[in-house]
């Protein structure tokens, strides 16, 4: 089940939770592809080695405002978090480029720094729209790429909205 943090009164943090089965699933696909020597389909989204699979379940889903992430790094590196359209199953084993949405979250810290920073026009936009698409969607589906040596057990994501 997934857990509520405590972000204060009229708060509600969902975490992002990694989802080991669907990357795994999405691994396999890249590396059947490899072994019979087949190409993609035109505009599939093949899982990168860096890239994981990530899911927030909302369990609430109506008047939340997206208000802040909260994304914390062990250390220094970049991560992308772009979020999917994928609507009910999420079989996301053939996911298409077109089902990436826009705009993508950017979060990097760097070396000697504490704190986390993105590129905060676009991370606004991105909950906002997350938090419009909750009402539509029980759960919603991420692909997060990570760099600059970051791994995702240094990651310790979720979104705050007002509830």
């Amino acid at each position: 089940a997934a857990e509520v943090m405590a972000a204060g009164p009229g708060m509600l943090e969902l975490p992002f939770v990694h989802d080991d089965q669907l990357t795994r699933c999405m691994r396999l696909r890249f590396q059947s592809l490899q072994q019979k020597n087949m190409r993609p389909q035109d505009g599939e989204k093949l899982l990168c080695p860096n890239e994981h699979i990530y899911r927030v379940d909302f369990i609430q889903q109506h008047n939340l405002r997206f208000l802040r992430w909260n994304m914390q790094l062990e250390r220094p590196g970049k991560v992308m978090v772009t979020g999917t359209s994928q609507h009910w199953t999420p079989d996301l084993t053939h996911l298409m480029n077109r089902q990436l949405l826009e705009p993508v979250g950017v979060f990097w810290k760097k070396p000697g720094d504490e704190e986390v920073e993105c590129n905060e026009a676009d991370a606004q936009e991105f909950g906002e729209r997350i938090a419009e698409l909750a009402q539509i969607r029980k759960v919603m589906y991420f692909l997060l790429a990570f760099t600059e040596g970051l791994e995702p057990a240094q990651l310790k994501g979720s979104i705050i909205f007002k509830a």
